[in-house]
């Protein structure tokens, strides 16, 4: 039997964190191996573990894979979340980078400047209510179904329902004109292995705050 899969990142979202989702909603159990000192990433490269000097970096099925939206594909494929057919991944890889478009904007907000944060914000606002949540809305409005895509649960709607939490974070009020994303949040987050996840306790990470951007620039030195 395969051991579980291991993350190699620093304890913190970053680019790891949709991994950990998508690990965690399809009910697999990793472990983590936390990189928190220049030499931990020093080891790493040294001993041929990452292909381009840099993670996230996952061991799994006697890989070691890099490069998030790889890693994302396997294990989508892996534990079918990425649907039925080429068509249907077409859909999923298309959503999934909308939700990766403003999920990097978010991502990157505590990183900003503190003199340019409320423009950011503000920007970030109005991208969230005025492009990306009505496309997603409209997606699920066209066909009427439970899911984005084949009315069966996709790695797009969990990379999705990760998003609604970190705009809920944000401001909870950017949610409250779109009825069917906050039912597909719901009736995601209720699922078994995502209910766990979502459990104070759980692998998941707390948001970014400054003591975890020092733990950052300590660990990659940047």
């Amino acid at each position: 039997m395969a051991g579980k899969p291991i993350l190699h990142y620093f304890n913190g979202r970053g680019r790891m964190e949709c991994i950990r989702w998508l690990l965690a909603a399809a009910g697999v159990e990793f472990e983590e191996k936390f990189i928190e000192k220049p030499e931990d990433l020093d080891k790493l490269k040294n001993d041929g573990s990452l292909m381009f000097q840099q993670v996230p970096m996952v061991e799994i099925d006697g890989m070691k894979l890099v490069q998030t939206r790889a890693i994302l594909n396997y294990i989508a494929t892996k534990y079918n979340l990425y649907g039925k057919d080429m068509k249907e991944r077409a859909l999923i890889d298309m959503y999934s980078e909308g939700v990766a478009d403003l999920g990097e904007m978010i991502m990157h907000l505590p990183l900003c400047p503190p003199a340019e944060k409320d423009a950011k914000l503000t920007l970030i606002r109005e991208k969230t209510t005025n492009r990306y949540l009505p496309a997603f809305e409209n997606v699920l409005k066209s066909h009427g179904q439970d899911y984005l895509v084949g009315n069966k649960l996709s790695r797009a709607d969990i990379h999705l329902v990760e998003l609604l939490y970190y705009v809920e974070e944000l401001d909870p009020s950017l949610l409250a004109n779109f009825p069917l994303l906050k039912a597909l949040k719901a009736r995601v987050s209720n699922l078994p292995a995502v209910k766990k996840f979502l459990q104070p306790g759980s692998q998941r990470k707390p948001p970014t705050d400054e003591k975890k951007i020092e733990e950052a620039r300590k660990a990659f030195k940047f």
